[in-house]
Order: structure tokens, then C-alpha cells, then sequence
């Protein structure tokens, strides 16, 4: 196959991996945040401590992570057909990335707010800062960088279940490597594509650790890393 033939469909796919993998992220990142948030907050020692309610979201996370992406996008597909209306297309596939996406970003953002230190949430309490304004102020501006590698592992994950959708009919670089470079032994045109994906987890690796690196140094900088708040009048 020549390089006109297969730019075309190349151009195609990634197009639509980028746009599966982009919708996938914004889902995971709105969904997920909160949940990782929630986790630590109604833990032991949290601010809204309420166990059965962690107990609850550690075991809704738990079976999310520990089902194999292409299981989940079969055990999905009337799901996804329900909220879509197909089952194939890289709009069918947001749905089961989407879903495997969560919980894993989830832990991800749980372990990075772990990471804050006790100090300044009680510091702020002491001020008399409610649980939103600890969230808003101390937990997510302190774990920043932590939450940007997190995404960034989270987005590299989405481009290899990306590729795996092409199983299902998912389109995308996963599809076109399945059609051309397996069923018909267009072993050049595979490599082709690998040489993509990798180029493009490199890019997005590179570009997460540029805005992880850059996020860390502005919270060690020399400004104070919390704004005091007005201390609660009697």
C-alpha cells in the first residue's frame, strides 16, 4: 500500500481516536474528580466522615477498575446503544471508555489529595473555612501537579482502550490496524500505525509532564501557598 493510499485513512483515524480520547477525558476528568474528592473526604479522619458511603464508592471504583476494557465494552453494548443509538463508531466507544475511565481517574485523584498536608486543611478550618472552601483553596490548588500527571496517565491509558475499541468496531487507529494490518497482512501499514500511537502517547506525556512540572513550581514558589481567609468573628 503506498503513502497515498494510506494517508487518507490514516488522517480519518486519527481524527477519530483524537476525538474519542478527548471526549473520553472530559467525562472521566468531571466525573472522576469529584468521586476521587468524595473518597477522601468521607474516610476516616475526613471532613464528612460517613463510612458506608466510602465503603460504597471504594467498591463501585474497585469492580469498575478490575473489569478488562474489552469485557467492559461487550457488557456495555446495550447500554451503549441506549445512550447513543449504535454500537459501532468512535461515539459508541466513548461510553465504555468513559466508564473504565472514572474509577481509575478517581483513585488516581484520591491518591493526589492524600497527598495535602493536614496542616493547612486545619489551618483553614481554624479560620472557620466550611469543607467547600477547604476543597476549593487547599486540597485541589496543593495537589495540582499531582492531579495533571494523573490526567496525563489517564489520557495515555485512553489512547491504548482507544486502539482496543477497534475490536468492537469502535473506529479509529484500533480499527484501521485491525482491518489493514491483521485481516489483510498489510504489515507495513501496522507498523504505520504504531509509529503514530507512539509519537502521539509521547506528545501527551511530554505536554503532561511540561504542565505538571510547571503547576509544582508555582505552588513551591515563593508566594504563600494558601490565601488566608478572614478569621471567623465571635
Amino acid at each position: 500500500m503506498t503513502w497515498s493510499e494510506m494517508e487518507p485513512l490514516l488522517s480519518q483515524a486519527l481524527g477519530e481516536t483524537l476525538r474519542m480520547v478527548a471526549w473520553s477525558t472530559v467525562i472521566a476528568v468531571a466525573a472522576g474528580l469529584p468521586v476521587g474528592v468524595l473518597l477522601v473526604l468521607t474516610d476516616r479522619g475526613g471532613l464528612l466522615r460517613n463510612l458506608p458511603v466510602n465503603r460504597a464508592l471504594g467498591v463501585v471504583v474497585n469492580v469498575g477498575r478490575s473489569l478488562p476494557f474489552v469485557i467492559l465494552m461487550i457488557a456495555l453494548l446495550s447500554f451503549t446503544r441506549g445512550i447513543v443509538g449504535t454500537t459501532i463508531g468512535w461515539q459508541a466507544a466513548v461510553v465504555p471508555l468513559s466508564v473504565g475511565a472514572v474509577p481509575f481517574f478517581a483513585r488516581l485523584v484520591e491518591t493526589a489529595v492524600r497527598e495535602v498536608d493536614d496542616g493547612l486543611v486545619e489551618a483553614v478550618r481554624a479560620m472557620g473555612g466550611s469543607t467547600w472552601t477547604v476543597v476549593r483553596k487547599v486540597l485541589l490548588p496543593e495537589s495540582l501537579a499531582s492531579l495533571l500527571a494523573g490526567a496525563t496517565t489517564t489520557v495515555i491509558a485512553l489512547i491504548g482502550y482507544s486502539a482496543m475499541a477497534g475490536v468492537v468496531g469502535g473506529g479509529g487507529l484500533g480499527d484501521l490496524a485491525l482491518r489493514y494490518g491483521y485481516q489483510r497482512f498489510e504489515t507495513g501499514f501496522m507498523w504505520v500505525i504504531v509509529a503514530l500511537l507512539v509519537v502521539l502517547v509521547t506528545l501527551v506525556q511530554l505536554a503532561g509532564d511540561l504542565a505538571a512540572r510547571s503547576a509544582d513550581r508555582r505552588r513551591r514558589g515563593p508566594a504563600p501557598r494558601l490565601r488566608l481567609l478572614r478569621p471567623r468573628t465571635p
